[in-house]
């Protein structure tokens, strides 16, 4: 996981280590950026960045083009030195690996894609039980920061009732939302026992870019998983 800290070499609101080459920042900034990050790391080949759109599709990047893009909110490979990567700013990064190590994951969770299923679509990539699965949530908005309309209550409720433990009423028609709660939620339900992480709030946590914070100059930070060889 990275944060806006680092060897990066965007200037003003993207400073520093801006990783989205969709946030507005300037291109050669953030291919900059993504070389600086692969060097630390260490990887042989550069991340696999997503077209993300707040769906549901999972890119399999062993059999998509080199060098391309997906247009999809998630990503699985089965192969060694893969390594795959979630841009968020508030939305909430998930990376899977199964128990023998054979394969990972990574998906992209905004409220739109967590309650359409993102997470399940991932778990099914990967072609195991579920309980052979282990889940970690990365830094998200922390509930406290993260008010939502009637319109998201509605939506997690409709499928699931007992969701309305991760939502907090505050002016009418508002609630705070849980979103890594409800994440944790709909990965034990689906017979996920093994999930860690969470716990950070991308709104009040300098280290970490924000959407709602900062606002359509907002940077993207990047969650990868891979494979060793």
């Amino acid at each position: 996981m990275s944060t806006r800290q680092g060897p990066g070499v965007s200037v003003g609101a993207y400073g520093q280590l801006n990783l989205g080459a969709r946030s507005g920042d300037a291109p050669e900034a953030v291919a900059a950026n993504r070389a600086a990050a692969q060097a630390v790391l260490g990887l042989d080949r550069p991340p696999h960045w997503l077209q993300q759109v707040h769906g549901v599709d999972v890119a399999d990047i062993d059999h998509s083009v080199q060098g391309d893009e997906p247009r999809a909110d998630a990503s699985v490979t089965r192969r060694a030195g893969e390594p795959l990567a979630i841009l968020t700013a508030d939305c909430l990064p998930v990376l899977f690996c199964t128990t023998d190590g054979a394969t990972v994951a990574a998906a992209h969770a905004g409220w739109r894609g967590l309650q359409a299923g993102v997470l399940e679509a991932t778990l099914a990539s990967l072609s195991s039980l579920p309980s052979q699965v282990l889940a970690w949530l990365g830094p998200c908005i922390g509930m406290a920061s993260y008010e939502v309309g009637e319109e998201v209550h509605e939506a997690f409720l409709a499928s699931d009732p007992g969701a309305g433990a991760c939502f907090q009423a505050t002016r009418p028609g508002h609630w705070l939302c849980d979103l890594a709660g409800l994440a944790r939620r709909r990965l034990q339900a689906a017979g996920v026992a093994g999930v860690y992480g969470g716990g950070f709030d991308t709104r009040t946590d300098g280290r970490f870019y924000s959407y709602r914070r900062d606002g359509a100059q907002s940077g993207r930070f990047a969650s990868l998983i891979w494979l060793e060889g």
